[in-house]
């Protein structure tokens, strides 16, 4: 008979003493639980203990998360959380510089459980750290003369105690004084600081940043260019990534107004990071993450390909004001933009202005605005007042009419000669070709969480979208003239162009130059042999007898694909541990049992590499308790932060496991993919229908292929009962080539 529900066993150690294995009734109360476990030791005034979790989280065992107790668990008989708190919080007090260094230590590991935390924060612990912070340096200083290692782990310690207490997000960074962000800026300001440290106050000036507006103009007017690029011209790419975490928390929370300035009143190394766009855009800092970063011969981790991500959105999106900000076609500083460009494509047939009549004048610049490729060919600022793009057209037009300007005229001269119907607009389309960059690079909206999506070729150039811009509108004039095209076929033509870019950016072109290179290989040619390809693949019969024997097959292949959806779970998946105040490289594990019946899930220890086993997850979720399955802004865990539209990623791939009443099992996926997997296997653990984008495109190849095989020609063709046999080897191998 199996045991009652409500009775966990489990083995509860304690130093020196042998194991106990004991039942838990989980109806008890867990004082009187410990009470009894004391008393077994013959352990007096049972209330200074507490029972522990024995794995590498050492986490307290509270009424709250009792239930996560399971059968077979290793606890640890330990001093009560508020009796550790107040043992550390007078600990670290010591006078010894070696009971203060190991007490510092005790608390850096103790302080990532909330329980003990919030039992320190009581004690204000987080002010006698903090007040360490910034009275202790000058002694500090004089220790490190003395006892170098010693200094740089006394300060490492107290700064990760510190950031380990804020990530529980009981206290508010707006808490914090001028003094403490002076004494973390500073660490970060020195040239020569311990790694730890570093990297340590790089977080917290990050999560300061991110979590105060308050903090945000504090800490910008401490930190400036100049002191964070030796961080990135060092090796170590932990604390390259944190600089520019830090660099990329000031331009996000940068106001608008801080964006702009002057850029000849400067000097940008003395510049404070509140002036991220000019900052952004210099040379030096852009060549120093290529040429240190980048192009480092150290591989690119996930964190740093994120950083450089979130740098390349913020930087696109600098576009956003330019491109939504219409033309003002009375304003005769931006017609005169417009009277540039006439005058680079026709220098020579420019007349001067006292010459000839006013309308015969008009009549000029009609004639060259139509061939420039304007739509209204009387007043072109009218072609600017769709936003998207705005004005940020007009800028690319000028740019490539500067900077490129033989390509800039031969292809205005080169249209202008053809027949009315077959020239290739250059007004026209600059303004869609812009409007669809944005769209692409997706300017305007915030980075998300979860992507690593950067260009390597966006850092090699100091105006990059203007040369991208430059690059795309000599492909389109290109694939016009190669598709033949008329003025009827203009979407036509901008649709292939979006192809033919998307193709090359999947490539992910170190460079400009690459990116011309893999375009020219993408001719319209290519394009459409590359469409016919994909056609004849996803080849589509609609015949009658066809569509019956898709219908009849159909349910085999969604029966494969939920055995397949359900051996993904079973092979488990890594979930992230997202907080709201800063990313976190902390992973928790879940898998299904292979009888379907229980999903196993725990927390992953950092160091633990190949396949996760069942036993080394505590907890389990049987399936028959599971209600529901939900997504999306209807998960618990994501409802406080609907409302934030950086967070909308992170919706998408957000699902949660309703069990009991009002529990739930909240989930973040890794990707698009996983999200899909997981969320079709627990809709077939539920008996309910699979209906994610993955399942209808392995459904639609699944079956094309199946249908393809069904087809085959075989009429005549014996089909043998056994598969041939192996033929034997050869009695020597002669007759291989060596290609090379």
């Amino acid at each position: 008979m199996p045991p009652p529900s409500d009775i966990v066993k489990v083995a509860i150690e304690w130093p020196g003493a042998f194991p106990k294995l004991m039942e838990i009734d989980q109806k008890k109360p867990l004082s009187a639980i410990i009470k009894e476990v004391c008393e077994g030791w013959s352990l007096g005034n049972h209330e200074n203990f507490a029972l522990q979790n024995a794995d590498s989280t050492n986490f307290y065992i509270t009424e709250k998360n009792r239930n996560d107790i399971k059968n077979g668990s290793i606890l640890r008989l330990t001093t009560s959380p508020s009796q550790m708190a107040g043992q550390l919080h007078e600990r670290i007090q010591s006078s010894s510089m070696d009971a203060k260094l190991e007490a510092l230590k005790d608390l850096a590991n103790s302080s990532r459980d909330i329980t003990f935390a919030q039992e320190f924060i009581n004690l204000d612990g987080i002010s006698l750290l903090t007040q360490m912070v910034e009275s202790g340096t000058e002694r500090y200083q004089k220790l490190q003369k003395i006892m170098k290692p010693c200094f740089g782990d006394l300060l490492s310690f107290t700064l990760t105690a510190f950031v380990e207490l804020m990530d529980h997000g009981i206290v508010s960074w707006d808490t914090f004084s001028v003094a403490f962000i002076k004494k973390i800026a500073g660490y970060v300001n020195k040239s020569a600081m311990d790694m730890a440290v570093l990297q340590r106050s790089l977080a917290i000036l990050e999560s300061m940043v991110l979590n105060s507006q308050d903090l945000y103009q504090k800490v910008a007017q401490e930190i400036t260019i100049g002191q964070l690029i030796p961080h990135l011209q060092g090796t170590d790419q932990d604390i390259q990534t944190y600089t520019i975490a830090v660099i990329n928390a000031l331009f996000l929370k940068a106001p608008e107004d801080k964006r702009q300035f002057d850029e000849s009143s400067v000097n940008i190394l003395d510049c404070p990071l509140t002036e991220m766009a000019h900052i952004l855009a210099q040379k030096q800092l852009r060549s120093i993450i290529l040429s240190n970063v980048i192009r480092s011969p150290k591989p690119i981790n996930d964190e740093m390909a994120h950083q450089l991500y979130v740098l390349q959105v913020l930087t696109f999106n600098l576009l956003e004001d330019r491109m939504m900000t219409k033309m003002d076609p009375q304003d005769q500083a931006q017609r005169d933009i417009i009277f540039e460009l006439r005058r680079i494509a026709f220098d020579v047939e420019c007349e001067p202005n006292n010459s000839g009549s006013i309308e015969k004048r008009k009549s000029m610049y009609t004639r060259d605005y139509k061939k420039l490729g304007f739509i209204n060919h009387v007043n072109p600022a009218m072609d600017f007042t769709q936003i998207p793009p705005g004005m940020l057209a007009l800028d690319n037009m000028l740019y490539f009419a500067r900077h490129h300007q033989d390509a800039y005229i031969r292809i205005v001269l080169e249209n202008s000669s053809r027949e009315d119907k077959h020239e290739c607009p250059f007004g026209r389309s600059s303004i869609e070709l812009t409007k669809m960059l944005c769209e692409i690079l997706k300017v305007g909206e915030l980075p998300s969480e979860n992507c690593h999506d950067f260009h390597p070729m966006f850092f090699t150039h100091d105006r990059s979208f203007e040369e991208f811009f430059c690059i795309c509108i000599q492909l389109l004039n290109k694939t016009w003239k190669e598709m033949r095209a008329t003025s009827e076929d203009f979407n036509k033509v901008m649709q292939v162009v979006r192809e033919q870019i998307m193709r090359a950016l999947t490539q992910k072109p170190n460079s400009l130059d690459q990116l011309k290179s893999r375009l020219q290989n993408l001719s319209y040619t290519e394009i459409l042999k590359i469409r016919q390809s994909e056609r004849m693949n996803q080849e589509d019969f609609q015949s009658r007898p066809i569509l019956e024997l898709r219908e009849k097959i159909q349910p085999e292949i969604m029966e494969l694909i939920k055995q397949q959806r359900l051996n993904r779970l079973c092979d488990g998946t890594r979930f992230r541990k997202i907080s709201s105040r800063r990313r976190q490289d902390k992973f928790w594990y879940c898998r299904l049992s292979p009888n379907h019946k229980v999903l196993h899930y725990g927390d992953l220890e950092e160091s633990l590499q190949g396949e996760v086993t069942h036993d080394s997850l505590q907890e389990k979720l049987p399936v028959a308790d599971i209600k529901a399955v939900v997504t999306g802004k209807d998960c618990p865990h994501m409802k406080e932060k609907g409302a934030l539209k950086q967070n909308k990623e992170v919706q998408e791939l957000a699902f949660s496991v309703l069990y009991e009443s009002d529990e739930y099992l909240n989930f973040i996926a890794p990707d698009k993919h996983e999200y899909c997997v997981w969320t079709d296997g627990l809709n077939a653990l539920l008996g309910k229908e699979m209906t994610s984008d993955f399942t209808k495109s392995d459904m639609d190849t699944l079956l094309s292929m199946e249908m393809k095989l069904r087809l085959l020609d075989l009429e005549n063709i014996q089909i043998p009962e056994a598969p041939p046999p192996i033929p034997k080897e050869p009695s020597n191998y002669d007759f291989v080539y060596d290609c090379n």
